[in-house]
């Protein structure tokens, strides 16, 4: 993550990862501006470049050939990815409110989130037709259509509703690959048949009359059935209805047609066109709101109506760049004019393609690897970027963002020399506005807590129990606050769980980097949102804390458990041969942080490993007790070996580990093969020694994940062997699918070494 010397002043926020934002992402990345935050909110890490898509159909691009890795992208230009997806805007306060987090503030807002198809309009699309747009959503359906077909016995019909390009690329695209699977399969291509249905006369209706043929052609050369003056009116399970009254046969039924905008657009005011389009002046801001900008499928230029198309979606990214980057500096903006004619070049499914250009038709192989070519070089520019320390060099520069009068002296001072103790404090006033709305679980032991106006919480021990006490604190390893909070919320609690207790009562501790109060009080509310959801859950009353000032976001917790008096706690020291070990969650976490200022990743490995961290180990702890365990620990800083080899010490006996079945995240063993591995490893590795000839295993891919340093990682616990089915089996119905039985308890040996590979 970035840490930006310049304080931030001004927020621009990016709903969607379109054609067009990556184009605003990739020119501030090229040239950043002193005290301006980007945050982009995507459902969807990996955005599918629409141009690729009928390729990818047919085979001929991979999943990552076709897509955008946002996160990465994001990470590079110095922008914080919020891993969600927008539902309305609350345009008084400027605020964009999410599905699942609090709301984002926003000093300008972008909106390019491409159409939704409105299958609502017809009986039974909604149920029985797979959408091609939203194109993110369209990869799933895609999969599991494919497998429905390929399994699917005799005779399958496909019908695909639409009869511009996007539907006749698609029919062809699907054609050529199902035909190739079914063939693979040693299955007859003739069980396929493909119906294309337009309520046009003619397909390709923006297109000429030459371009218009071809693709005749090479729907009759792949037995494709076209109906025309064929609106389809309503759909059924196996079966469409056309406006002629006739009903069709149909085992699989693909919308490419009547795509509008997101409904819950409706609600904001924003003035929208009769489809629900965002309506946008020249300068690609809408028409009642100058503070929210549109642009690709999801706006309509007034005075420029066009054909929904990819191209005027990446050649709106920079205007919309330029225009975002004038409108903070208080600058006039300038008009774009799109081009009244444009390129097409529209594949036929088996590496063929068509040139279209107003009156210009061309087609051959030749076309597609001159598309091929043009796309690739598209995808280039987001996917293949260098290292982010070569952009660091530059000098930082003064901001030109103009601020008023109040801002101008906040910001004076988040810049100045801060002296320490008190007045490195966040303000009452920020503090207090930021937590007003924070509702911490009630328990009745908690006489004293959060919003109480005294020093301290004052809390009761019930009778009969023990006090368990435990603090974790640790600096924010990725942009998005809220996240950052669960993660360091659940970390804290890991070592109370352990230990087989409840959690009480936790004290926060977090640093916030200085800054406009609005934003200060904005990432402190973010976090400790998240951090309380998780505290909550656990029922856990946050009784207090202290928040100051520095140049890092950071978070810990100092938390309280409780466990009755006569239980014996879940110790380090509790291992006996003959028992089995059990990893909760998978290891990888220190590699892949590591890796991703590096842009060695992803996006997706950092979404499976962010949503392993925010997995709470309260439930596994509670059934490894049920099933007998009799030591546990939390995985942390110390990595997998260092923590085992605690308990063995403390236990008096050795540990057989077997590395081919450690449960690993998704692209750990690329990153540390890569050479990519925490700061914390090397003090870690110390630890080898612990390893019998370890020599023989230092080649082993896995070997360097022993040291990997884990952040609210999972469980590592001893069960007795003939309960470890029973117990794999209860944690993975609980929610921890990664739960894999590592290796066993062996009687303490003569040699020095405790940990035996295998």
């Amino acid at each position: 993550m970035h840490q930006p010397e310049q304080p931030i002043l001004r927020d621009i926020v990016l709903i969607g990862g379109g054609h067009s934002h990556v184009g605003v992402l990739k020119r501030f990345a090229m040239k950043p501006e002193p005290g301006v935050r980007l945050t982009v909110i995507c459902r969807d890490t990996h955005t599918p470049y629409s141009g690729m898509l009928p390729g990818y159909i047919a085979g001929h691009y991979s999943y990552d050939e076709v897509h955008i890795d946002l996160r990465r992208l994001a990470e590079f230009a110095g922008a914080r990815f919020f891993s969600d997806e927008a539902v309305n805007i609350d345009r008084a306060n400027q605020k964009v409110i999410c599905r699942g987090r609090p709301p984002v503030p926003y000093d300008l807002l972008s909106i390019n989130i491409g159409s939704t198809p409105q299958v609502s309009r017809v009986p039974g699309a909604e149920q029985h037709a797979v959408p091609v747009k939203p194109i993110y959503q369209f990869n799933d359906s895609w999969q599991q259509l494919l497998d429905r077909v390929t399994h699917h016995p005799g005779i399958t019909r496909v019908a695909v509703v639409g009869g511009g390009a996007g539907g006749v690329e698609l029919v062809l695209a699907m054609q050529y690959r199902l035909t190739r699977e079914l063939q693979a399969m040693g299955r007859d291509p003739e069980e396929l048949v493909f119906d294309l249905y337009t309520r046009d006369e003619k397909i390709l209706p923006t297109h000429n009359q030459k371009v218009r043929n071809h693709f005749h052609q090479a729907l009759a050369m792949g037995e494709i059935n076209l109906y025309t003056n064929a609106e389809v009116t309503a759909v059924d399970a196996g079966r469409l209805h056309t406006e002629d009254g006739y009903w069709h046969e149909a085992d699989e039924v693909v919308w490419v047609t009547s795509a509008g905008g997101a409904a819950w657009l409706k609600e904001t005011g924003l003035e929208l066109d009769d489809n629900g389009f965002i309506q946008v002046r020249d300068t690609l801001q809408s028409m009642n709101d100058p503070k929210i900008f549109a642009a690709g499928d999801i706006a309509t230029q007034v005075n420029h109506p066009r054909e929904k198309a990819g191209v005027f979606a990446v050649r709106q990214g920079r205007p919309m760049a330029d225009n975002l980057r004038r409108a903070v500096l208080g600058q006039p903006l300038k008009p774009y004019r799109p081009q009244k004619k444009w390129l097409a070049l529209i594949s036929t499914g088996n590496q063929h393609a068509v040139a279209s250009r107003g009156g210009f038709y061309a087609a051959g192989d030749w076309v597609w690897r001159w598309k091929d070519s043009i796309d690739r070089r598209f995808m280039a520019k987001f996917n293949e970027l260098p290292p982010i320390d070569e952009q660091a060099m530059a000098p930082t520069k003064p901001s030109r963002v103009p601020l008023e009068k109040d801002e101008q002296d906040q910001a004076i001072s988040a810049i100045a020399m801060r002296c320490g103790g008190c007045g490195a404090k966040v303000g009452a006033t920020v503090l207090s506005r930021a937590l007003s709305t924070l509702k911490p679980v009630e328990r009745d032991e908690v006489l004293v807590g959060l919003h109480a106006p005294d020093d301290a919480a004052v809390v009761k021990i019930p009778a009969g129990k023990a006090a368990v006490h435990t603090i974790d604190f640790f600096r924010a390893f990725i942009d998005d606050p809220y996240v950052f909070g669960k993660i360091a919320a659940n970390h804290a609690l890991g070592d109370v769980f352990a230990m087989g207790a409840e959690a009480q009562t936790a004290t926060a501790v977090a640093t916030v980097p200085q800054g406009l109060e609005s934003k200060v009080e904005d990432t402190v509310y973010q976090m400790m949102t998240g951090a309380l959801e998780v505290l909550n859950d656990a029922n856990c009353t946050l009784v207090g804390g202290h928040t100051g000032e520095g140049k890092e976001l950071a978070l810990g917790f100092a938390v309280n458990g409780l466990i009755d008096e006569n239980d014996t706690a879940l110790t380090k020291g509790g291992l006996q041969p003959g028992q089995v070990l059990l990893l909760t969650k998978p290891i990888g976490t220190g590699t892949l942080f590591a890796a991703l200022p590096q842009l060695k990743i992803k996006g997706r490995w950092i979404d499976a490993a962010l949503a392993s961290m925010c997995v709470s180990n309260r439930l596994a702890a509670q059934c490894l007790r049920e099933y007998g365990s009799t030591a546990c620990t939390d995985l942390t800083g110390f990595g997998l070996l260092g923590h085992l080899v605690e308990m063995t010490r403390a236990s008096g006996v050795d540990a057989e580990l077997k590395l081919e079945v450690l449960p690993l995240l998704e692209g750990a063993e690329e990153t540390v093969a890569a050479g990519v591995l925490s700061s914390l490893q090397p003090a870690n590795v110390r630890l080898r020694r612990a390893i019998k000839d370890q020599d023989q295993w230092v080649d082993h891919p896995r070997y360097p994940l022993l040291f990997d340093p884990q952040t609210a990682g999972g469980l590592l616990a001893s069960i007795p062997a003939d309960q470890a089915d029973a117990c794999v089996a209860a944690l993975h119905s609980l929610g921890y699918p990664h739960t894999r039985i590592i290796g066993r308890i062996l009687p303490e040996g003569d040699a020095l070494e405790p940990v035996h590979l295998r």
